[in-house]
């Protein structure tokens, strides 16, 4: 098999394992319902991706492992501003302040 016909084969199988799963929720619709187990697992997707997106830029710094950093700080703060009040912008405010003050203070 040529390596021109292996890469294509590649691309084409790649975007059928990626294609067909998320189809068969729109082609199966309703008619299939999922397990109650797995839809009180995926109530939980959401944060889960969320936690996997922010949780390494917030760890780490410089590429290397940093687990006391601004970062780290500015979220403590966001978050502990979101556990005692109720205003949507607090926790930005406070994320950000903590973050920069920090920053300001190391020289970076």
């Amino acid at each position: 098999m040529s390596e021109e016909l292996t890469l294509w084969l590649t691309f084409v199988l790649i975007g059928l394992a990626t294609t067909l799963p998320r189809a068969s929720f729109i082609v199966l619709g309703g008619r299939v319902r999922l397990p109650s187990v797995v839809q009180r697992a995926l109530r939980y997707a959401p944060a889960a991706a969320l936690a996997a997106i922010v949780v390494p830029d917030v760890l780490v710094a410089g590429g290397d492992f940093a687990p006391l950093n601004p970062k780290l700080a500015g979220v403590i703060a966001a978050v502990a501003a979101a556990l005692l009040s109720r205003n949507p912008w607090l926790p930005f405010i406070a994320g950000m302040a903590v973050l920069l003050g920090l920053r300001a203070l190391a020289g970076g």
